[in-house]
């Protein structure tokens, strides 16, 4: 396969970027095909990363515009962290993520050795990868805080539950009790519990990357009024 070069297309600038008014497909497919995101926030130029459930609204009766639903504890770090500064920025891709078996286990165990795998388990584990390695996505915009109690919380809140509810191949159903928080993914804790706050992210920009290093840029026409900040209006 020919090597592609890390400096294959520049991307310390805005690349190719274009205004539109809903997410291009290969976002949209990236953000439906993966499981979690990385969420980053910052305070006093302190990043804070959090790997999240999220789920992907491409409107709703609040917003004409695509929306990115999380919960957290109203008393975590990231909370604290978008109170001060509700600048977010979030990365999602839909690559495979397992590493690849190596020549030899480095001292600390962590890269596993090689597998002897038959000529047709390999093909379909290739044909599988190219299948889902598509992009990765950076998503920058402005997170909100929605009151508890209100409609509008509840709204967002089952909108998520449902996206995050997964069958006996998912991990996750209404009918069986998780036994832990890795079993569901967090679910029954980070999305199901009472206590959760709810975050929804206003996108602003989106910056993709495909596995040759090529960038592309775009950037979400405001609706009008602009997002909320916090509950503001």
């Amino acid at each position: 396969m020919e090597q592609i070069s890390l400096n294959y297309e520049a991307s310390a600038g805005d690349t190719h970027k274009q205004t539109v008014s809903e997410l291009p497909l290969e976002v949209v497919q990236c953000l439906e095909n993966a499981r979690f995101l990385h969420l980053a926030t910052c305070v006093d130029n302190q990043p804070h990363v959090s790997l999240m459930n999220y789920t992907y609204l491409p409107s709703s009766p609040y917003s004409s515009m695509p929306v990115i639903v999380m919960t957290t504890n109203p008393a975590s770090k990231k909370t604290n962290n978008l109170l001060v500064n509700p600048n977010v920025s979030l990365l999602v891709h839909d690559w495979s993520s397992h590493r690849p078996p190596t020549q030899g286990r480095r001292a600390s165990g962590g890269s596993p050795g090689p597998e002897h795998r038959s000529s047709l388990a390999s093909m379909l584990i290739n044909l599988n990868t190219s299948a889902i390695s598509s992009i990765s996505a950076t998503i920058n915009g402005t997170a909100t805080l929605i009151p508890a109690g209100s409609a509008e919380e509840k709204y967002y809140r089952d909108q998520h539950l449902e996206n995050n509810t997964f069958d006996s191949e998912g991990v996750f159903s209404f009918n069986r009790q998780p036994q832990s928080d890795l079993e569901d993914g967090g679910r029954e804790h980070f999305v199901a519990g009472e206590e959760v706050q709810v975050i929804l992210v206003h996108i602003r920009d989106i910056r993709t990357s495909d596995w040759k290093g090529g960038v592309r840029d775009w950037v979400i026409a405001s609706e009008v009024g602009g997002p909320r900040i916090n509950g503001a209006g």
